[in-house]
């Protein structure tokens, strides 16, 4: 089976800070594949907020994770801050990729990389919807500038 290999954006318009904690770690000491789509998830959170959105009211309307693509670079461990970049790239008419890297604080380790798959909804109707033209102008933005 061929890897999974994703290539970085030259720069990252937001970052974040999170801890790893024992409940983050499984048996084999370091950081749990599962729980490192939760801490993706956390700093997606983070992300929107960071825009002035909560992520269930984005201007109106919910956001799913269409689809996740992570590559592991290295271990993670209990203890350690991870450092979350974030850039959001590849707009379409629903929504747009949120491209990620997770590196250990102080030694500045890459610790994994990937994208997750942003699709706008509306609630009412339980489709996809257009991205708000008041949400795709700070996206553009923050892709464009480097954190």
């Amino acid at each position: 089976m061929a890897r999974v290999v994703f290539d970085l954006p030259p720069h990252f318009g937001f970052s974040t800070e999170l801890q790893i904690y024992i409940s983050h770690v499984n048996q084999g000491g370091h950081l749990d594949n599962a729980q490192l789509l939760r801490l993706v998830s956390e700093a997606r959170v983070r992300f929107f907020k960071s825009l002035g959105y909560p992520e269930a009211d984005v201007a109106g309307l919910s956001t799913v994770v269409g689809d996740i693509v992570a590559q592991y670079k290295s271990e993670a461990f209990h203890g350690e801050t991870l450092r979350v970049e974030m850039t959001p790239q590849d707009f379409n008419r629903y929504g747009f990729d949120l491209v990620f890297r997770l590196t250990e604080k102080s030694q500045g380790r890459e610790i994994a990389r990937g994208k997750t798959g942003i699709v706008f909804i509306d609630r009412a109707a339980r489709k996809p919807a257009p991205i708000p033209e008041s949400v795709l102008q700070p996206l553009l933005q923050r892709a464009a500038q480097p954190q």
